[in-house]
């Protein structure tokens, strides 16, 4: 099974960047290698079911997942159904402040996740850390994009 746990501090508020990741439909215009995401069902105004596609070079796959948003402080993400034996996803958005002193979030993202298919399992360990930092670059760079034309964090 493979892990990551990543904590960047980002120049927005925690309500930006929860934002940001919970409107999962916009995800096909920034993230790398999602190819469609849409609603399914939602079971709440905090709770819904969310089918994305991801495709790299011939490989494509579709999955299903439950969705909670906590705002502004987290958002989980459930396995439902598609290719992978165990999905766990989860943000978290805490209040925090710069070196300077400036109001800012500390975001934590974490993924664990094995795919039933040993095939697709060894290519996308291969790929594994690279593909994570792209995708965490991705919603870092989309907040600069949406909310600031300010340097990212040192």
């Amino acid at each position: 099974m493979r892990t990551h746990r990543e904590t960047r501090l980002l120049p927005y508020t925690p309500e930006q960047v929860f934002a940001l990741v919970a409107d999962v439909e916009k995800y096909p215009q920034f993230l790398p290698w999602c190819l469609a995401c849409r609603i399914k069902k939602r079971e709440s105004e905090s709770i819904f079911t969310a089918d994305m596609a991801i495709g790299f070079k011939m490989v494509r796959e579709q999955f299903t997942s439950r969705v909670t948003t906590l705002r502004p402080s987290a958002v989980k993400v459930e396995y439902l159904d598609g290719p992978f034996k165990h999905l766990v996803n989860t943000w978290s958005f805490k209040p925090a402040t710069t070196k300077t002193g400036a109001a800012a979030t500390e975001l934590e993202f974490y993924l664990e996740f094995e795919f039933r298919s040993r095939l697709l399992q060894s290519i996308i360990g291969v790929l594994f850390e690279e593909a994570v930092r792209r995708m965490v670059a991705a919603f870092e760079a989309r907040a600069a994009a949406l909310y600031s034309s300010a340097l990212p964090v040192a």
